[in-house]
């Protein structure tokens, strides 16, 4: 079994920036896809950006160029870098990893809020 426990979530101005944070415990080593969805309230969960083990990253194309994807296999954590927010990126960001792609394991979830 694997958790995820997300924290760095919060309130801030359009422009701003927020850097979230993912970390794993458990059966870690399985794990080679991490990766962050969003959900915002009556739409699709949405698929934002993922990392592999091995380095292959993905963004959305909503964040491409504003949100960054990082991970550290030693610590077993995944960093999302939000960069230049929009009131459009508000949303309950919810960390995911699995053993091949990302959906197995699932965080709580962290409220991110993006308003002047």
């Amino acid at each position: 079994q694997v958790q995820l426990v997300e924290s760095g979530g919060g309130l801030v101005q359009p422009g701003g920036s927020l850097r979230l944070s993912c970390a794993a415990s458990g059966n870690t080593p399985s794990l080679y896809a991490m990766g962050w969805y969003r959900q915002i309230p009556g739409k699709e969960r949405e698929l934002v950006a993922t990392a592999t083990a091995g380095g292959i990253k993905y963004h959305a194309d909503s964040v491409r160029g504003r949100f960054t994807i990082s991970r550290d296999n030693g610590k077993d954590v995944v960093i999302l870098q939000m960069n230049s927010l929009k009131p459009e990126d508000t949303a309950v960001y919810l960390c995911t990893a699995g053993t091949y792609i990302v959906g197995e394991y699932w965080g709580q979830g962290t409220q991110v809020t993006v308003s002047s």
